[in-house]
């Protein structure tokens, strides 16, 4: 009984997922502060695994899935473009044609202006990362990854 028992603990480490959601991190975006109708740009730095690439937000091939920010909520800001990084046109096995990526350590940058209205304090504005990871042979299924971006309003 003592084996079976030790057997279903370990259960949940089977199909526990990497807290980084494996192939990409997001490091934690600065926090920023401005008055009503004031610009704000925020870093948002992110580091791809060594070993891997992501598509970048504009692929080369139809089928491949871009790196794409897309805001949910931004509470007292406004806007949320994101600005991406220059990409890279690197040659891999499973492609004839050089693809357009990114790898290592690299900041999305979002502009946003606070709202009129808004009112005094902190707020929050939360958004998703979506990419697909490839290593030098193959490409695996697209993976989300949530972003918080923290604000002042004075």
């Amino acid at each position: 009984m003592p084996t079976l028992l030790a057997a279903w603990l370990c259960l949940p480490f089977l199909f526990a997922q990497p807290q980084s959601s494996g192939y990409l991190s997001v490091g934690e975006p600065q926090k920023v502060a401005g008055k009503r109708n004031a610009a704000l740009q925020v870093k948002i730095p992110v580091a791809v695994k060594e070993g891997y690439h992501v598509n970048s937000n504009k692929p080369t091939e139809e089928y491949l899935i871009p790196l794409k920010l897309t805001w949910t909520q931004l509470g007292a800001l406004e806007g949320g473009t994101v600005t991406y990084p220059k990409a890279a046109q690197e040659k891999y096995e499973f492609s004839e044609t050089p693809l357009s990526v990114y790898t290592g350590n690299f900041d999305l940058v979002a502009s946003f202006k606070v709202a009129p209205n808004a009112p005094a304090g902190p707020g929050a504005a939360t958004g998703k990362l979506r990419y697909q990871a490839c290593s030098n042979r193959a490409c695996y299924p697209p993976k989300t990854v949530d972003i918080t971006v923290s604000y002042q309003v004075q």
